[in-house]
């Protein structure tokens, strides 16, 4: 088997690693990878703001918006004033968010951060830079992207 070959079977098995980890959650747990990364952050604290929701995973407040609302219509989370300001809305995790990240599948990209932390840090700079190179080959150094391994629904940038 030539590089060619090789290199487009391993991105091949990224790419299917991750739709099929993306069935196995929304199976399990009635979410997305990026509503379960949502979830995620907000348990960190206990609560967070959809600005720092927007921050942490690098997409627009419209996105987070959008996420936020399928997960209070869902029962997972509830906005809630803050008490030292109140122009500002908290996110907070209810007990059915909660149960959803206790019983969920492990994480696709926990098992990846894992491992990359695992790696010398010459490993870690060598493997981004290829990454990146792969996404300039394939034309998609500007999609906008999260930090979240999910094939699920795809939006323009900007």
């Amino acid at each position: 088997m030539d590089r060619i070959d090789s290199s487009l079977i391993a991105l091949r098995r990224i790419v299917r690693a991750t739709e099929l980890f993306g069935r196995e959650i929304r199976q399990s747990t009635g979410v997305t990878p990026t509503q379960f990364r949502v979830l995620q952050i907000v348990s960190e604290q206990g609560y967070a703001t959809a600005k720092a929701i927007s921050l942490r995973m690098r997409v627009s407040q419209g996105t987070v918006t959008s996420l936020v609302d399928k997960l209070v219509r869902d029962r997972l989370v509830i906005r809630e004033k803050s008490n030292l300001d109140r122009r500002q809305i908290n996110i907070l995790l209810t007990d059915e968010g909660g149960k959803i990240l206790q019983e969920a599948p492990d994480p696709l990209q926990q098992r990846f951060v894992r491992k990359f932390d695992a790696m010398e840090d010459w490993e870690q700079a060598m493997l981004v830079a290829s990454l990146e190179r792969v996404a300039t080959m394939l034309d998609a150094e500007d999609m906008d992207a999260s930090p979240v391994l999910d094939t699920g629904e795809i939006r323009p940038a900007g």
